[in-house]
């Protein structure tokens, strides 16, 4: 699977000809390259994509929005065959790399109609002889970062209600993971997108920023990733006045109140902490319950976690693949060992899986110290902590400790309890007895260090629009 650069609706080589492997997480083996691209390769997408907007936000519309539906059509009817393709080079089981692609889809179609439907304001005059409109303007070319954990949807996630304001993108999708984003230019192309408009770049991440995010023609960064690599891009954007839009990582709490439903909330949990083997910002890490509900709840948990099997993602019965790279398994290694010479008690997991590849075991931890680092960083991996707590303002308190407020979790019966956790918990998305939160329709961001605007809902094209105030008299 070799990936190559997509630069004015061409795939071609690097012009240094320089390339670098890819490998499959399950085998550790090299499956493919992807080209490097050089400053002169940058600085054609850049200008392609600045040439491109010239005349795609006059394009109306109606007919923005008609190539990005037959996009998602397109897309649809290659989902078995490019999730194989996500599967082998990201290590996610197959039905979750299906279910990326199909959620692709449908944030095409999303972003699609929301095309239609950017609208600006009459506002009422002093004068009867003049005329006050507000209009929103696309902001011009975008620079995108996304990362590998959802290879094309978070691509598609800056790409669509880019291209439905009118922008157009220089995006440079991950290395890990470079081939199945690469799909989404070719869906797009092949549903009529001029040339241009989307520019795909692979390469040194470092060097591809320091030259999109100053370069003049940019008029927008959006960067999908983790907090310290968000700051720097979003300082370097801030030095060149680039609007910004910054999603970036969580330390998600969930709070089990004890007149929960205990099997619902147990196994709704594990299905989602170890989802793409916890590889998720949204996913949840730190697990607190009620002191009376906790021995029974852990009980319960561990059992779901126990039950959890690592194995290549390309087998449709695996329910947690590998991470995605040696760098991960180290890391994740690095951060559980840490907690566990510290006094922490693992209840499952702890472990590498003895198979060839990127494999760690679901991981449970309890009697976490207060300072131990992986209460503090995200630890971004298959692994979740565990603590008891008393009372509603407790748990509040430990939920809101950190400088992370991207995502939260429920569980309680209480419509009392919940109005209290949606007043005071200090994060962009909430979820209450259930972990559905990443549909197109709804505002995807956090607060603190956890970002900065919307990735989802209506909300994701406002960052990609200016309002123009037009004054005049008759």
């Amino acid at each position: 699977m070799d990936t190559k650069l997509f630069i004015n609706g061409t795939w071609r080589d690097a012009s240094g000809g320089e390339r670098k492997e890819v490998h499959n997480p399950a085998t550790g083996e090299v499956i493919g390259y992807h080209a490097v691209a050089t400053p002169d390769d940058l600085e054609e997408a850049v200008q392609a994509a600045d040439k491109a907007f010239a005349s795609w936000r006059e394009t109306p519309a109606m007919e923005r929005a008609a190539i990005m539906h037959r996009a998602a059509t397109l897309l649809r009817e290659r989902v078995e065959e490019v999730a194989k393709v996500l599967t082998t080079e990201m290590g996610k089981p197959i039905i979750e790399a299906e279910t990326e692609l199909r959620s692709t889809a449908d944030l095409l179609d999303w972003f699609a109609e929301e095309a239609r439907r950017i609208y600006g304001r009459v506002i009422p005059a002093r004068s009867p002889d003049v005329m006050q409109l507000a209009l929103k303007q696309p902001v011009g070319p975008v620079a995108a970062f996304t990362p590998w954990n959802f290879p094309v949807s978070q691509l598609v996630r800056k790409v669509a209600p880019a291209l439905a304001a009118g922008c157009t993108m220089v995006a440079k999708p991950p290395e890990d993971a470079p081939a199945s984003p690469a799909v989404l230019a070719e869906v797009l192309a092949a549903a009529g997108l001029p040339d241009g408009v989307l520019n795909l770049v692979y390469g040194n991440p470092p060097d591809i920023a320091n030259y999109l995010i100053p370069h003049p023609a940019i008029r927008k960064v959006s960067f999908t990733g983790s907090v310290p690599v968000g700051k720097m891009l979003a300082s370097l954007a801030g030095q060149h006045m680039k609007r910004i839009t910054m999603e970036l990582g969580g330390h998600s709490p969930v709070l089990v109140f004890d007149d929960a439903d205990i099997e619902e909330a147990a196994t709704a949990i594990a299905t989602f902490k170890f989802r793409n083997a916890g590889q998720v910002c949204i996913s949840p890490t730190r697990i607190l319950v009620q002191r009376g509900i906790y021995d029974r709840f852990v009980a319960r948990l561990v059992e779901e976690a126990k039950s959890i099997a690592p194995g290549a993602g390309i087998e449709r019965d695996t329910r947690m693949g590998p991470l995605v790279s040696q760098r991960r398994v180290e890391a994740v290694t690095s951060i559980i060992s840490e907690a566990v010479s510290e006094g922490a008690k693992v209840l499952t997991g702890g472990e590498r899986v003895d198979h060839p590849g990127f494999f760690y075991r679901p991981t449970l931890l309890e009697q976490v110290p207060g300072h131990a680092r992986i209460l503090h960083e995200e630890p971004f991996g298959p692994v979740a902590m565990l603590a008891p707590f008393d009372t509603i303002d407790e748990a509040i308190t430990e939920s809101n400790r950190l400088a992370y407020g991207l995502a939260a979790y429920a569980f309680t019966s209480s419509l009392k309890t919940s109005q209290i956790l949606q007043n005071r918990l200090e994060t962009g998305m909430l979820a209450i007895n259930h972990t559905a939160l990443a549909l197109p329709e709804l505002p995807l961001g956090g607060v603190k260090d956890s970002g900065f605007g919307s990735e989802g809902g209506p909300e994701a094209i406002e960052a990609y629009v200016f309002t123009k105030v037009v004054t005049q008299k008759c």
